[in-house]
């Protein structure tokens, strides 16, 4: 929409290649990545100018950004993975969701994948354990299935009408060989004398009165440790922002409670003049789509910021 408005558009992104979770997190079999690169290229061929592997706040400033670009679009996602608050959750043989989705979109594509190629990304011939009951644990144990697993369980300690993830694709994992271990919750990973991880240590749970949120809170059952083999130990716990003020340097981009940034719900406007906000940063880890939806309400208001400015300067100059 910028682009068609007659401005000039960059875009700065931290990976190799542009499309961000498109292109590296979303396995290929749910979405083709030829599809992914043939709208990046209209893009580029439409004059926008791609930098890649350029980390902003890292390689470069916002303040920096601020002085070269007269509006600024904020929609960096959320990356942070949760953490799995047991013992031996930092062993050798666990990973975490993107990393793990990451190396293997990469393998797809043809480029280095270091962490596939040694085996320790790579589920081949493992019993891998994925913990957590959303879309990106499914997108897991689907990828896990297709590259060889000699098993492959699903622990979420809920049950199946209380998960977050689509239950299509819960339907579609458990076809293709997939264990759901519902109502149970990882203690500890137990490890080989090596170190590496070998297996879960889990326990049923139940669900007792409900949360704030109103769905029913998970309680565990005394005495109902198990254990359930896992050489390859997938944490797909969700994601949470990353600091941005502390990453950017700007101390007066205002976040929410929980991290993401805060923006005008219209506008996308954010607290600082000129720079906007869209996607998973503002609304949290969600859909695709919403985050095109958002990114087109950011772009009319941009323009309409920016036509402003022009008048603006227009009148001053007069």
């Amino acid at each position: 929409r910028l682009r068609r408005a007659g401005l000039q558009v960059t875009v700065y992104d931290r990976h190799d290649r542009a499309g961000g979770l498109l292109i590296y997190g979303i396995p290929g079999f749910k979405l083709e990545k030829e599809v992914v690169e043939r709208r990046t290229q209209r893009l580029a061929d439409g004059g926008i100018e791609f930098k890649l592997g350029v980390d902003v706040g890292k390689d470069i400033k916002l303040s920096e950004l601020r002085q070269k670009h007269d509006s600024i679009l904020i929609a960096t996602g959320v990356y942070r993975a949760r953490e799995l608050p047991v013992d031996g959750a930092d062993a050798p043989g666990v990973a975490r969701a993107l990393d793990y989705l990451i190396a293997s979109n990469r393998k797809g594509l043809g480029l280095d994948a270091p962490g596939f190629e040694s085996g320790e990304l790579n589920a081949e011939g493992k019993n891998v354990v994925v913990i957590g009951g959303g879309d990106t644990a499914m997108d897991c144990v689907r990828t896990a299935v297709r590259q060889g697993a000699k098993s492959v369980t699903c622990l979420y300690r809920r049950d199946r009408a209380n998960m977050p993830g689509s239950q299509r694709e819960v339907a579609n994992a458990e076809e293709e060989g997939v264990k759901f271990d519902w109502l149970a919750a990882p203690k500890s990973v137990v490890v080989k004398k090596s170190g590496a991880a070998k297996a879960v240590r889990a326990t049923r749970m139940r669900l007792g009165v409900a949360d704030a949120s109103g769905r029913q809170a998970p309680e565990e059952i005394p005495g109902s440790e198990y254990e359930i083999k896992g050489d390859l130990v997938i944490k797909a716990l969700g994601f949470d922002p990353e600091d941005l003020p502390e990453l950017f340097g700007e101390p007066n981009l205002a976040v929410n409670r929980w991290g993401g940034v805060k923006a005008d719900p219209i506008t996308m406007a954010t607290s600082i003049d000129g720079i906007f906000a869209a996607g998973d940063i503002v609304r949290g880890a969600s859909l695709v789509v919403w985050a095109i939806k958002e990114g087109q309400d950011a772009a009319k208001a941009m323009d309409e910021f920016l036509a402003t400015r022009r008048k603006r300067a227009a009148i001053a100059a007069e």
